[in-house]
C-alpha cells in the first residue's frame, strides 16, 4: 500500500509539474531596437527612423500573451534627404497638421490582441494601433525568438495612413495631384529586442 501511495504521489507531482507554466514579462531594450519607416509618393520615396520611447510583452510558456509598445513620434527623422535644409522641412512637414500632429499627439501606441504561430518562427500578430488618438487593427507577420532571458521579433508593418486622419497628397481625397500624389499606406520596418524583467514566475494551468 505504501509503495502505492508513493508511486501515487510521485505520479501526482510529475503531473503538476508538466503543468506549471513559465510566465516571462520582458522590457523593451532600446538600444538594441530600431525602428524604420518608408512612405512612398508616385514619383520617389522617403524614409527614416522612428524610437520606441517604452515596451513590455508578456508571455506564458511558448504562447505570447499581451504587449504594448509606445512609438515617440517626436524622434521621426530622415535618412534619404542630404540636404539638411531640405531634411528638416521635411521632418516638420511630417511633425505638423498635415500628417501626424506630433505636438498634440506625441505617442502612437500598439497593443498586441492574438499572436499565432504561422510556420517556423514566423507568428502573425494582431492588434489595435493608435494614431493621432484613433484606433485600428493591425495585422502583420515577424519572426521571434525568446527564451526566459530575451526576446527579438523581426517584421514589417503595413499602415493606411488615411484610416488615422492623415489625408494630405492622398488621391483618395484629392484630384490632380499627378506626381505629387502620395500613396496611402506607409511600412514600419522592426527589429526589436526586450529583455526578461525580474517578475518572471511559475503558476499553474487552467485544465
Amino acid at each position: 500500500m505504501r509503495t502505492l501511495a508513493k508511486l501515487t504521489g510521485t505520479i501526482t507531482l510529475v503531473a503538476l509539474l508538466i503543468s506549471q507554466v513559465i510566465a516571462t514579462e520582458y522590457t523593451l531594450d532600446k538600444s538594441n531596437t530600431t525602428v524604420k519607416w518608408n512612405g512612398k509618393k508616385v514619383v520617389g520615396e522617403h524614409y527614416g527612423t522612428i524610437e520606441l520611447r517604452s515596451g513590455v510583452l508578456k508571455t506564458e510558456g511558448e504562447q505570447i500573451t499581451s504587449g504594448t509598445f509606445l512609438m515617440d513620434m517626436t524622434s521621426i527623422a530622415n535618412e534619404d534627404i542630404g540636404n539638411e535644409t531640405m531634411r528638416n522641412k521635411l521632418v516638420d512637414h511630417l511633425r505638423s497638421d498635415d500628417f501626424f500632429s506630433v505636438d498634440k499627439h506625441p505617442v502612437s501606441t500598439f497593443v498586441i490582441r492574438e499572436v499565432k504561430r504561422k510556420s517556423g518562427k514566423t507568428h502573425t500578430f494582431s492588434g489595435d494601433l493608435t494614431i493621432k488618438d484613433i484606433t485600428h487593427p493591425v495585422t502583420f507577420d515577424a519572426m521571434i525568438e525568446f527564451n526566459q532571458e530575451s526576446f527579438k521579433a523581426e517584421g514589417k508593418m503595413e499602415v493606411d495612413r488615411t484610416l488615422y486622419d492623415i489625408r494630405y497628397g492622398s488621391g483618395k481625397f484629392f484630384s490632380g495631384l499627378g506626381d505629387n500624389m502620395i500613396k496611402d499606406t506607409f511600412t514600419l520596418d522592426f527589429n526589436v529586442t526586450a529583455t526578461a524583467s525580474d517578475g518572471t514566475a511559475m503558476f499553474e494551468t487552467k485544465e
